[in-house]
């Protein structure tokens, strides 16, 4: 293969995964560390993608747009529905309290909640809201603020003096991008906000997050890294990025 069509694989190739690392790139292609390196610096210059510690991202992977809820609802679909059923492994035993982030993999934990789990249940998101008002094992209460179209989830003051005198068992909290360096990140500042107050209140944190947002950098950081105990996600993330994790002391479980 010639330097010009394996940079071009390259490059298409970090297009479809979201992130690649260097170690992955050398055994994907056969060649050496180096020579990943130096195609990654070329890429970089004509703006094809952007190197990150150990890696690289797409070039668009750091932007300040959101897709809406029905787009992103249909998107990765199979593996949302997988991590979804994964992570209710993590919900509380029954008379404990949980906190469910606005977004559509959190949405998919609701239809998993065991008919018999008797769960006090907060929440900023308008649609999870309406799936649980009709169980009788939980009892729900709906944050309440300005609601953003884009994502139907409350946000504003009212919803974080709630949160701020507020200790749940298990929080289960959705991100558009994380990345060892820049953390959970989101787009929007006043969502932001609400999912750092909810990761700060919880005694328990569990990202629901598919591969293609690992590596990603969004706008506003709302966590540190390290504040997340467990990460549920798919088969497609690579073992640069779960180690990298691992270092960081996330557990990575693959739904």
């Amino acid at each position: 293969m010639y330097p010009e069509e394996r940079q071009q694989a390259v490059t298409t190739l970090i297009s479809q995964r979201g992130r690649m690392s260097v170690a992955d790139l050398s055994d994907t292609f056969g060649v050496t560390t180096e020579t990943v390196r130096r195609d990654l610096a070329l890429l970089e210059r004509l703006g094809h993608v952007r190197r990150v510690h150990g890696g690289a991202v797409p070039a668009a992977s750091l932007t300040v747009t959101e897709p809406g809820m029905t787009e992103r609802d249909h998107t990765r679909a199979e593996q949302k529905d997988r991590i979804a059923k994964r992570a209710a492994a993590y919900l509380p035993p029954s008379g404990g309290s949980v906190l469910f982030d606005a977004g559509t993999t959190t949405g998919r934990i609701i239809p998993e909640l065991p008919s018999d789990l008797d769960l006090t249940v907060i929440t900023n998101s308008v649609p999870i809201a309406a799936r649980l008002a009709g169980l009788n094992s939980v009892t729900l209460h709906l944050l309440g603020g300005r609601v953003r179209g884009i994502t139907q989830a409350a946000v504003g003051e009212e919803a974080l003096r709630i949160l701020d005198v507020l200790r749940v068992d298990v929080a289960f909290i959705g991100t558009n991008a994380l990345s060892v360096g820049h953390g959970l990140s989101t787009p929007d500042t006043e969502e932001a906000a609400v999912k750092r107050a909810m990761v700060r209140c919880a005694n328990h944190v569990v990202v629901v997050a598919d591969s293609s947002k690992v590596g990603r950098e969004h706008l506003v950081s709302f966590a540190p890294i390290h504040s997340v105990d467990i990460l549920v996600t798919d088969a497609e993330i690579s073992s640069a990025d779960r180690a990298h994790f691992h270092d960081q002391g996330i557990e990575v479980v693959i739904a």
